[in-house]
């Protein structure tokens, strides 16, 4: 199952026998030193007009036995073709004991198949909500993690000492007054609308295509100091009596069961009572 604003990219598929709801974290299977060093002398080379050959066993850093390509990636004899990067995109389960992925694996409960989502209320679009979510619900969906240890912590989420993380489905926050296509405009927009004050665009094409517009790309910082999404209040729905089940005590999902049905002013204004 594959579960964007200033994190990482995860995604929620079925995995394993009974066809288990399962995050997965993006991994792009990269070139070992030599056939980088061999692809980018390719690129900058004046007669680059004939096609890279890449042998993928040889040439790419080994993978976990779990990785699997990305859907889209073009095949060619059974193997994945690399992209015009160099690197072929693809996914990594997201284990509980995985240390390199403890942020991640925080955010899930595999045993009730749930996960800790930030979305806009259902009855309020002023209004965030932070519940658990089936993962039955984000079935081949793409996701953010956010959260204090993810890309410089630009929404002020918990502390060193009591880490707060999130998953934000793509597309789960859209844009009310988009600015033209117009360079000027876009940086306008992004320096002068409240609404602006978010780290880029995705504009989701009626052909599946994607297209991103980062602030980066127009020469601006980020993160920032007061940005959209903390100008929001926020609400905790987080009422675990349903699953007859005593969660650990030092998970997120007990955290926030704490504090369920309570209101903050903002994302960094969270306090778990821990």
């Amino acid at each position: 199952m594959c579960v964007c604003d200033g994190g990482e990219r995860r995604a929620v598929r079925q995995e394993g026998a009974a066809d288990q709801p399962y995050l997965w974290a993006r991994l792009d299977r990269k070139p070992n030193k030599q056939a980088d060093k061999r692809f980018k002398n390719f690129l900058h080379s004046k007669e680059n007009s004939k096609e890279f050959f890449w042998n993928v066993e040889e040439d790419f850093r080994p993978v976990p036995e779990s990785w699997i390509p990305a859907k889209e990636i073009e095949q060619l004899n059974g193997n994945p073709v690399p992209d015009e990067n160099g690197h072929i995109p693809g996914w990594v389960p997201v284990e509980k004991n995985n240390k390199q992925y403890c942020w991640h694996s925080s955010v899930v409960n595999y045993e009730f198949e749930i996960a800790l989502v930030l979305k806009h209320h259902p009855d309020d679009p002023g209004l965030l909500e932070i519940s658990a979510v089936p993962l039955s619900d984000l079935l081949e969906q793409t996701l953010e993690l956010i959260g204090t240890n993810i890309n410089g912590n630009p929404y002020g989420l918990g502390s060193k000492k009591h880490p707060v993380h999130l998953l934000i489905p793509h597309g789960a926050f859209q844009i009310r007054n988009l600015p033209s296509l117009k360079h000027n405009d876009l940086l306008s927009w992004f320096e002068g609308c409240r609404e602006g004050k978010i780290e880029g665009i995705v504009w989701h094409c009626s052909d599946g295509c994607l297209i991103k517009v980062h602030r980066h790309h127009l020469g601006l910082c980020w993160p920032i100091p007061d940005t959209y999404m903390n100008s929001k209040p926020v609400i905790i729905n987080m009422n675990l009596n349903k699953y007859d089940y005593v969660f650990d005590t030092k998970c997120l999902f007990n955290y926030f069961s704490k504090i369920d049905n309570q209101k903050f002013g903002r994302l960094k204004d969270i306090i778990l009572d821990v």
